[in-house]
């Protein structure tokens, strides 16, 4: 067993959460809910890491410590907004 990051977003405009798993670059999905979300991310996850199996690549195993932060920045004016 082995066990990865994933990182949720969500939209509000369309109720879905975002998936993306930052140790397997390009491997996200998407769910209605957090709980599906998760559900589509195991599966998102299991699948590409057969792909990497069958192609021969690297299958991280471990993955760095991710530090999540906040930073603040201004934020420019709108062109022609007065």
């Amino acid at each position: 067993m082995a066990q990865y990051t994933v990182l949720l977003a969500h939209d509000p405009d369309t109720g879905v959460y975002t998936v993306k798993v930052p140790a397997l670059p390009g491997c996200g999905t998407e769910g209605d809910s957090v709980e599906e979300a998760l559900e589509m991310a195991r599966d998102a996850i299991v699948g590409n890491l057969q792909a990497r199996a069958e192609e021969g690549w690297e299958i991280p195993v471990e993955e760095p410590r991710y530090i999540v932060a906040t930073v603040e920045v201004p934020v420019p004016a709108l062109v022609g907004a007065k």
